[in-house]
């Protein structure tokens, strides 16, 4: 994929940059040029509630949630994606081959923003037609 891509964090991989441990995806989010990463606002709020279920233990992966959360920037839910979601969701659910509300509005947006999902749940989003998928936890 060209460097000039956008790329959407999926937020399994959101979450292992949080976690750490991985120097592949961690030494390839470094070599990205800037402006060219974003989450979704539908991960960041998936990574909130992550958190917010854990409470009151989870202060120390709020602190390191936040960390991220300052870092990344955050691609609004906006009109176009929500009608992409709702056509996306539809065409999957008559096909019988659902991914899931959440997943699927991850898609969507990454559809409506022309940008490369990056994901390791490869299974479900290849589901979507025209939506390109690259994974860089297994290469």
């Amino acid at each position: 994929m060209s460097e000039a891509a956008l790329y959407l964090l999926d937020t399994n991989i959101a979450s292992v940059l949080i976690r750490g441990g991985h120097p592949y995806l961690e030494q390839r989010m470094l070599t990205l040029p800037a402006g060219s990463w974003c989450i979704s606002a539908i991960t960041r709020s998936e990574l909130r509630f992550g958190v917010e279920l854990l409470k009151p233990e989870a202060t120390r992966l709020e602190r390191i949630v936040d960390a991220f959360l300052q870092a990344a920037p955050v691609a609004p839910w906006e009109r176009a994606a929500a009608d992409t979601h709702a056509r996306l969701r539809a065409r999957l659910q008559k096909a019988g081959t659902p991914i899931g509300v959440f997943d699927e509005m991850i898609a969507a947006h990454a559809l409506t923003l022309n940008a490369v999902l990056v994901t390791d749940n490869e299974r479900h989003f290849r589901r979507v037609e025209g939506l390109a998928v690259e994974n860089w936890i297994r290469g």
